[in-house]
């Protein structure tokens, strides 16, 4: 079982020393991946329905504050050597499939080959129709093209690629990926994204809390896990070979969280609980959980971080 952290690009992820604080320290703890989530620009009137609270409002529409992703993932690299830089989500029809490519692989180049691509096809419509994406409801089928895109730009000699959203041909793309292949996980929890993560991804990494298709529990997580594998295995593709994620945003060392059942929240409470749930989950197949950490101060993430790791250190 490996572990992993997620931050959002604001607060203290979003001052630079305060960054590379979090990110070697991390590192220096034995977490395996460092992610961080993706938005470009704050939408001032957001209708959009968050998926990831019972509410369906978002959190984090306030000051508009929110570093690039990719190009602060860049940032990480520069003052880390082995904890690998995921995008945690990536959301695909952000940016331009071949310019997204580019500063994917320009990352994975200058990381010396510790990026993992997590994408998602994205919950906010008003964001999307700012950076001139496609249309909300086609950025399932546009994003199924992007990954395709990325595969052709990152591995042909003279990529090309004809799809209804995504074309390009006649051109060079160099240099390639350190890694072959850089991977990419798909996130997302409902049927459609479990079918793409199977058919398309090199792993599935969904977010525990949604409340429209939770994996707050093992057997829930394995019940999710078993229909991506059978998806790749309709695809023709080796189910066992895929990676098998979790971010979880709701934890912590210590109280007790109220699960929906009014029992104890997965992944909250005392660290032997802890421990226990980190076996449940990987007996159903998890290889990688990535806690949530964001704070509005360093201090928090950095206790947050190291009380998790000493459950961590007990684990492999």
């Amino acid at each position: 079982m490996q572990f992993g952290l997620h931050l959002g690009t604001r607060g203290p992820a979003a001052d630079p020393d305060s960054l590379v604080t979090i990110a070697r320290r991390a590192e220096a703890l034995g977490y395996a991946y460092l992610g961080l989530s993706d938005h470009v620009v704050i939408a001032t009137k957001v209708d959009s329905v968050y998926p990831y609270t019972q509410t369906g409002q978002w959190f984090a529409q306030d000051t508009g504050i929110c570093l690039e992703q990719i190009t602060a993932l860049g940032f990480i690299a520069a003052t880390t050597s082995r904890i690998r830089l995921l995008t945690s989500v990536m959301v695909l029809p952000h940016r331009h499939p071949v310019l997204a490519a580019k500063m994917l692989a320009t990352v994975d180049v200058l990381s010396k080959g510790r990026v993992t691509a997590g994408v998602g096809v994205g919950w906010m419509a008003e964001e999307l129709a700012l950076l001139g994406a496609p249309a909300f409801a086609a950025r399932g089928r546009a994003s199924d093209e992007y990954v395709e895109a990325f595969r052709a730009l990152w591995s042909q000699p003279r990529p090309s690629y004809q799809g209804a959203h995504v074309r390009f041909g006649d051109l060079l793309f160099e240099p390639k990926p350190k890694q072959s292949p850089l991977p990419i996980w798909i996130g997302g929890e409902t049927a459609p994204a479990r079918r793409r993560a199977g058919r398309l991804g090199d792993g599935w990494y969904p977010v525990s809390n949604n409340p429209a298709s939770p994996y707050d529990t093992p057997d829930l997580y394995g019940a999710g896990l078993k229909e991506v594998r059978a998806a790749a295995m309709a695809a023709g593709r080796d189910p066992q070979r895929l990676d098998t994620g979790l971010f979880a945003i709701r934890h912590k060392v210590g109280a007790e969280e109220k699960a929906r059942d009014g029992g104890r929240l997965s992944f909250t409470g005392s660290q032997d609980a802890i421990l226990d749930d980190i076996a449940a989950y990987r007996a159903q197949g998890l290889q990688l959980l990535v806690i949530g950490a964001e704070a509005a101060e360093l201090n928090p993430v950095l206790e947050r971080i190291e009380l998790f790791a000493q459950a961590m250190a007990k684990v492999n």
